[in-house]
């Protein structure tokens, strides 16, 4: 079944097998971009084991049926192409780029590494070792610190409080059979969703993706397993972290929305007013104006669960205090003074302009409507997005803000004298 959306160039194409294949034609560029999804991130992992899906994704190239890692290294080096794999919450990606002339070559090594990883165990432990140390480093910076901190805070027992890292233990804890485990559980056609932009037009590139995966089998009598976390109940609290750190950084943290709410373009919105740019309120209010701030910043990222709403500051230790309740009166101005027209309108130039630019190569391409799909949201989101950005009203603002933007989950980190000196309560 292929169906085209009018006046869109994403054809969608389901095969027998499960597979989505979306393909975004264009011809006048001699290079094609893949993103190849799987609808399986971090939230799957057992807290025991986490990290073990980003683990995965580091040793997944490193080796397949009858090729080794230099073996698959040294064929994409020889086409100069690109091939990499990456795991978030929600989702796990593998990408490729290529030119036109060498894609059906790529695809065919793509498709076998996906099918057929060996995960060795010494290239196993090398990633591992090499994770390890990327979770060792993000504990020397304040701000990675602060935002561990405010996940946990939030979160409590939900997946999303957890680093896709995992930390030192239950890294340490995964081996070479949890990654097989894993792979043979949640890497599947029927999970997948293939995402295609370039010079190829939609029945070619159906026809390699079926020539590579389409006798890929769904697993008999194994149903796909569906996440189901109780619902997340905002309960706003403070943790403090002493370091010795040559500024404090303040986060607030409030639970916003996933990105199936009708809510979620509002809270775009707020968050890009905020903190997006040199131009946003509290780089302008806190920054220029008052001289506050190193760096400061708000983002709201769009999440399948309810997803963090988040304002920081990073600032001198002798201004601690003043910053918290500078950065608290900006957010609380949204809920208490409605924002002004222009002000608005302002912001939505400012977020469908940069949506608009976040869609100009075939890689930006294939990653959005691959993402879009993967989520559950559907390629047709590309219009509705920028459909209610458009229609979101100053009363929306206040009511939104009103409801989400009450009280924040505060997560401070620097000298210990500097952040007690924050009064919260």
């Amino acid at each position: 079944m292929t169906i085209s959306l009018p006046k869109s160039t994403i054809h969608r194409t389901v095969l027998e097998n499960g597979i989505v294949v979306l393909v975004s034609e264009n011809p006048t560029c001699d290079i094609i971009s893949s993103r190849i999804f799987l609808r399986v991130g971090s939230c799957y992992e057992h807290r025991e084991k986490a990290g073990l899906a980003n683990l995965l994704s580091a040793v997944l190239t490193k080796g397949c049926d009858g090729l080794s890692s230099f073996d698959i290294a040294e064929k994409i080096e020889t086409l100069g192409a690109s091939v990499s794999a990456d795991t978030t919450s929600d989702y796990f990606l593998f990408a490729l780029k290529t030119v036109t002339a060498d894609f059906a070559e790529i695809l065919e090594l793509s498709a076998r590494i996906l099918r057929s990883p060996t995960f060795p165990e010494s290239e196993v432990e090398l990633e591992q070792r090499i994770a390890l140390q990327d979770i060792r480093s993000q504990q020397e910076q304040p701000f990675a610190i602060a935002f561990e901190k405010l996940r946990q805070i939030m979160y409590k027992d939900h997946p999303y409080s957890m680093s896709v890292l995992g930390d030192e233990k239950s890294l340490t804890n995964v081996n070479c059979q949890d990654l097989k485990e894993f792979y043979q559980t949640y890497f599947r056609p029927d999970n997948l969703v293939i995402s295609i932009a370039g010079k190829i037009d939609t029945q070619k590139a159906v026809e390699l993706i079926n020539q590579n995966f389409g006798d890929w089998k769904i697993p008999a009598n194994k149903p796909f397993a569906k996440l189901n976390f109780p619902e997340i109940n905002p309960q706003p609290r403070q943790v403090i972290s002493p370091q010795p750190s040559q500024q404090s950084i303040i986060m607030l943290g409030y639970l916003g929305a996933s990105v199936h709410s009708p809510e979620y373009a509002a809270l775009k919105l707020m968050s890009t007013y905020l903190g997006n740019g040199l131009s946003s309120r509290l780089f302008v209010e806190l920054r220029e104006k008052r001289g506050l701030a190193y760096d400061v910043s708000a983002f709201y990222p769009t999440r399948i669960f309810p997803a963090s709403f988040v304002v920081y500051i990073g600032t001198a230790p002798h201004n601690t205090s003043t910053a918290f309740h500078g950065l608290r009166k900006e957010v609380d101005e949204l809920s208490k003074t409605p924002l002004d027209p222009e002000a608005l309108q302002v912001t939505k130039n400012k977020i469908l302009g940069q949506y608009a630019l976040g869609k100009q190569t075939n890689a930006q391409l294939a990653q959005i409507y691959g993402w879009y799909e993967t989520i559950g949201l559907g390629i047709d989101f590309d219009r509705k997005f920028q459909e209610d950005i458009n229609a979101v009203s100053v009363a929306d603002i206040s009511a939104i803000a009103q409801k989400y933007l009450w009280e924040p989950y505060v997560s401070l980190v620097g000298h210990e004298e500097a952040v007690n000196t924050v009064f919260v309560g």
